[in-house]
């Protein structure tokens, strides 16, 4: 059997599980409310602030995609 890559099972979860698929999208959300902020140039404190929370949120993300990922390819493997 071969194994999946990490992109092979990125694609399939997001075909086939709501959860990841709905992870994923909202990751796409807070990274083009990101880029707008930093285009912005200079931003206010609020603005700042909003730019690390959002960081943080992105990343919160990314990590429970990446370890819905691995339990996926974990269990193909099985």
């Amino acid at each position: 059997m071969t194994q999946l890559t990490e992109a092979q099972a990125k694609e399939l979860l997001y075909r086939e599980n709501q959860e990841f698929k709905a992870l994923k999208d909202k990751h796409a959300n807070f990274d083009m409310q990101l880029q707008q902020l930093l285009k912005k140039g200079k931003l206010t404190d609020k603005e700042q602030l909003n730019v690390a929370t959002i960081k943080k949120q992105k990343l919160n993300l990314k990590d429970r995609m990446y370890a819905m990922i691995v339990d996926y390819i974990h269990q193909q493997e099985a």
